[in-house]
């Protein structure tokens, strides 16, 4: 667990500062060494979509350490073994996707804690040094650690003044995507009417004191958003950015086209 990481994290927020950084879908580590070589603040391990796996994940949190960026693993789904597997390998914390509601939100931050404030067991792993410092991680893991839901569901909207009031949870991110779909627009970025009610959604969090979080939909966005009150802004995810500047560059030879479903290749 990177302590000065973690503290340059909540400083920033804390004193309204932007905090911005990538989303890893890719399996090479190399991705996370260049967002730490250029100074990102953080760095989200995407576990619930793609094909990373355990070994994968355990790469990119090794590009990180000793750095000044947060690294955190978005699991498939909320499940106290996940969670304790994550931070065993030495995830600063933790996002977990389609929090809906207070109590799911509790559970998450239990999973993520030792006794007697939680219930994550402990483990002679990458985190505690292989057992050799398990005394010093035990002590300050669980005010160290980070629990980000993510909400992305038109029932998350209703429970957020509600989640809001957890203990442990300092920062909210949204998924206007999934959202969209949930509002019936599955396909859209934010669907009709999605924007607003992550705008009001945003707008509680806020109240309460804590910050929140968005992937920007493109260089152009990351202002935009800061100026509507999100703190924790994605540049984007790797993969995307890639083919961002690939399909620049094929624009400006006339070899520019989309990638087909199903990968196709068509003439």
């Amino acid at each position: 667990m990177n302590s000065s990481a973690i503290a340059q994290f909540r400083g920033s927020l804390a004193v309204g500062r932007a905090v911005y950084g990538l989303w890893v879908t890719m399996e090479s580590p190399s991705v996370t060494e260049m967002a730490v070589a250029l100074g990102l603040d953080w760095v989200v391990i995407d576990a619930e979509h793609g094909h990373l796996d355990w070994s994968d994940i355990v790469a990119h949190l090794r590009a990180a350490v000793r750095s000044r960026t947060v690294a955190l693993v978005r699991l498939a789904e909320l499940d106290r073994g996940l969670i304790k597997r994550a931070l065993d390998l030495g995830a600063d914390g933790v996002v977990i996707p389609w929090v809906e509601t207070e109590d799911q939100l509790r559970r998450a931050v239990a999973y993520s804690r030792y006794p007697p404030e939680g219930c994550r067991g402990i483990g002679a792993e990458r985190a505690t040094g292989w057992g050799e410092c398990l005394v010093e991680h035990t002590a300050e893991a669980n005010d160290q650690v980070l629990v980000v839901p993510i909400l992305e569901t038109v029932r998350a909207a209703d429970e957020i003044e509600r989640m809001t009031r957890v203990d442990g949870v300092e920062t909210f991110f949204f998924g206007p995507a999934d959202f969209s779909a949930s509002a019936g627009y599955r396909g859209q970025w934010e669907g009709p009417g999605v924007a607003a009610r992550i705008q009001a959604m945003k707008d509680v969090v806020r109240k309460a004191g804590k910050s929140c979080g968005v992937v920007a939909a493109g260089d152009s966005n990351l202002a935009e958003r800061f100026e509507q009150g999100f703190q924790m802004l994605g540049l984007g995810l790797d993969g995307g950015l890639l083919l961002r500047s690939l399909h620049a560059s094929l624009a400006a030879v006339g070899r520019d086209r989309k990638i087909r479903s199903g990968l196709r290749i068509e003439d």
